[in-house]
């Protein structure tokens, strides 16, 4: 496995999901691209962020940015193949991305812990019923019932 996508999202968990993917390379060879997608759900009212919609879409790529940069302090130099932030729906753009940019592996945690996870899926069983490439799904250390509320 040569390119290893890492699907991160801002959850206490990616450095659990990213610890994973960098013993994965480790042993297999390759190169992390860590990636996060942002966006702003077509229910939410964006007038409470008194800033126009695309005002905070850059707020949250910013910060994705800077998250992504000091979650890919974790990962050696030279199995880190980049970081990319982009806007879009998760499951959706990490699939894309995978496609796009020819990736052998999708790595991604198993799913978030909000209310809209448990209402209409998760991203990450999303993901494996929509990718053209094989996923692998980290679990939480310790199972769920201890790591529910991060």
């Amino acid at each position: 496995m040569d390119r290893i996508l890492v699907g991160l999202d801002a959850s206490k968990r990616a450095t659990e999901v990213l610890d994973a993917a960098v013993d994965l390379v480790q042993r297999t060879g390759g190169k992390l691209q860590l990636f996060r997608a942002v966006g702003l759900p077509a229910e939410m009212p964006t007038n409470i962020w008194s800033m126009p919609p695309s005002q905070v879409i850059e707020t949250f790529l910013s910060t994705a940015r800077a998250d992504l940069e000091e979650l890919s302090k974790r990962v050696p130099p030279d199995l880190l193949e980049g970081t990319t932030a982009q806007v879009g729906v998760a499951w959706d753009a990490i699939c894309a991305y995978a496609h796009e940019h020819d990736v052998d592996l999708i790595v991604i945690g198993s799913h978030g812990y909000g209310l809209l996870d448990r209402l209409v899926g998760t991203t990450a069983a999303k993901i494996v019923n929509h990718a053209d490439r094989s996923v692998l799904v980290v679990r939480p250390k310790g199972g769920l019932g201890t790591n529910a509320a991060t």
